[in-house]
């Protein structure tokens, strides 16, 4: 390939901002970005994935590229599928449109898609792989988690004062955070497949648990662990606004629910339910990735089982110096033992701010 790695780096950040369009439409797909470039240098084609079904990014941007993409070199954050599922196969796109190289970020860990790049290499394509890999994994990294584990990636929100309390003393807590901080939470419960939250958060705070964001596709499913099945009839989680799962134990007792609302029984578990139990069950329905709005107690127990990949804390410059924690019991004993995480981005909200920050496990390779 012709191009220099600078020139290389710089068409693919493009692809990586293009992927990023996708979020929260493509599920139970990748997001993908793609750029097209002819021999001069000059980008004739762009697209990415938008919507499950959909044409994929390649396809997007051939299309655009038209009868330039010949000899053009193809940029893509994730290997070119060699499957035909609802759409078809991505290599052959590319072959047919006469592209003489392509620069891919993240090799695809699907037995299903992947060898793209082995059969356009057999075809006499140019490839190079792993290019800015380390950029392109944190926008898809949803997928990339359902992907390689089977299990959804989860993103753990909560709202805090500064010195860590999710409520004061008398256990009021509405409102700690800005309108601009929920507002925004509501962009988040969007881009997600379901939304997580415990009994103890239905029955203090009775949510609703939706995405009331303008345009945004239905859902997402509503998940409420609840061991031994105490959700009142009357939650307004169980309106008809968004599906809702209600995740019980196996020996619970769920009455006239049990006619009413779609559930699952799962195993108990130390102090609830089989968390990675319930995880799996999520990953038979296709569910990517999962927002966990529970308690403090929901969240220690998932951050003790490793199931955490992702925070998102919105902080007020607020104090109470007493209250309830944000976070309860999540299996740190001493220093050694904490759960490190990496900082990828802090935010303005309003008169807040937004931390996002990653588990050191986020990357992790197939389990």
């Amino acid at each position: 390939m012709a191009d220099e790695p600078s020139e290389a780096h710089t068409h693919m950040r493009r692809a990586v901002r293009l992927a990023a369009r996708g979020r929260g439409t493509t599920s139970p797909n990748p997001v993908v970005g793609c750029v097209v470039v002819d021999a001069r240098g000059q980008t004739v084609g762009e697209g990415y994935h938008a919507y499950a079904g959909g044409p994929h990014a390649e396809v997007v941007a051939l299309r655009q590229a038209g009868e330039r993409a010949r000899g053009a070199t193809l940029y893509v954050t994730l290997e070119p599928c060699a499957h035909t599922g609802r759409t078809g196969p991505c290599v052959e796109a590319i072959l047919r449109a006469g592209v003489a190289a392509v620069v891919v970020a993240v090799p695809d860990p699907t037995r299903l898609a992947s060898g793209g790049c082995r059969i356009l290499a057999e075809r006499g394509v140019a490839v190079r792989t792993g290019v800015l890999a380390d950029e392109a994994e944190p926008v898809n990294a949803e997928w990339l988690r359902y992907a390689r584990s089977g299990r959804p990636h989860v993103t753990w929100k909560f709202a805090a004062t500064l010195d860590g309390r999710s409520a004061a003393a008398d256990g009021t807590s509405k409102w700690i955070t800005s309108a601009e901080s929920r507002a925004d939470v509501h962009r988040l419960r969007a881009e997600c497949d379901a939304v997580v939250a415990g009994i103890g958060t239905v029955l203090a705070d009775d949510p609703l648990l939706t995405a009331r964001t303008a345009g945004t596709r239905a859902g997402p499913l509503r998940v409420v662990v609840d061991s031994d099945a105490r959700t009142p009839a009357t939650a307004r989680v169980l309106n008809a606004d968004a599906p809702t799962l209600l995740a019980i134990s196996e020996d619970a007792r769920p009455g006239a629910l049990e006619c009413e609302t779609a559930m699952i029984r799962l195993p108990r578990a130390k102090d609830g339910l089989d968390l990675s139990a319930l995880l799996a069950e999520l990953g038979r329905r296709e569910v990517v990735s999962v927002l966990l709005e529970g308690g403090p107690t929901l969240a220690g127990s998932f951050l003790a089982a490793g199931l955490v990949d992702r925070v998102v804390a919105y902080l007020a410059p607020v104090l109470f110096g007493e209250g309830t924690a944000a976070l309860g019991a999540a299996g740190v004993a001493t220093l050694a033992a904490a759960h490190r995480l990496r900082i990828d981005d802090i935010t303005p909200i309003g008169p807040d701010l937004r931390v996002t920050a990653r588990t050191e496990h986020a990357s992790c390779s197939p389990e």
